[in-house]
């Protein structure tokens, strides 16, 4: 039984070695641990914080002309506002000078009153029949209000003869107007349109109511232009 047994043994120990199949091998690599103290990581791979702009090796941060950024505390302080306790019901505080120490209030020289003129023009009480509808009637009446069956070529020294109530001329604008029918009608009074009888009266005229279409108002009135002195 023995000897079988070591029969047996020997045959399989010299039967060759069957060869390995050809073809691609699988090699199994084990996975590596993490946790190793001794595994290089990148130094910024955990940073979430933005990079600095400019660099801190730049020139600009480098030169002197950066300006600086202040603090809350040294800003400049809000304007100082009124008290409520000094505050007037209804009246805004943007009606409060600048001493109150409100640096919104109006300037002075938009609170100062207005200048009135010195001389304050009156109308005067025109005599009945003599108002502005009287004397557009007067005028489309067909009266002969010129005193002159043509115009004229007046120069001032022939203008200067006619300055009386009766015979009144007066030049506006460069025309010679006679006036003398429209004395009781003017608003002004006779007085005052007196004043330019016998001369120029532009400047005055323009001074006084600029507003006033005189060539409207007394154009059938008219006897001429107003010329130089004939040499």
């Amino acid at each position: 039984m023995a000897a079988l047994r070591n029969w047996l043994w020997s045959g399989l120990s010299a039967a060759p070695a069957e060869p390995e199949p050809a073809g691609p091998q699988l090699e199994v690599v084990e996975p590596q641990d993490d946790s190793d103290d001794e595994t290089v990581k990148d130094e910024h791979s955990d940073d979430d914080r933005p990079p600095a702009f400019p660099s801190l090796a730049s020139a600009q941060r480098a030169s002197s002309s950066v300006p600086r950024i202040l603090a809350d505390s040294k800003l400049m302080p809000p304007p100082p506002q009124p008290s409520l306790a000094n505050r007037t019901p209804g009246v805004s505080s943007m009606s409060t000078n600048s001493t109150s120490g409100n640096l919104l209030a109006l300037p002075p020289s938009t609170t100062k009153p207005l200048v009135k003129p010195s001389r304050k023009r009156e109308k005067v009480a025109l005599a009945p029949g003599y108002g502005p509808l009287d004397w557009a009637k007067l005028k489309s009446s067909g009266q002969n209000l010129r005193g002159v069956d043509t115009l004229l070529r007046i120069p001032p020294s022939e203008l200067k003869t006619h300055n009386k109530r009766d015979d009144a001329w007066t030049a506006i604008n460069g025309k010679v107007y006679n006036i003398t029918h429209y004395l009781p009608f003017h608003p002004g009074g006779e007085k005052e349109l007196m004043r330019v009888a016998g001369r120029d009266g532009t400047k005055l005229f323009m001074l006084t109511h600029a507003w006033v279409n005189a060539d409207y108002m007394l154009d059938t009135c008219m006897v001429g232009f107003l010329t130089g002195e004939r040499s």
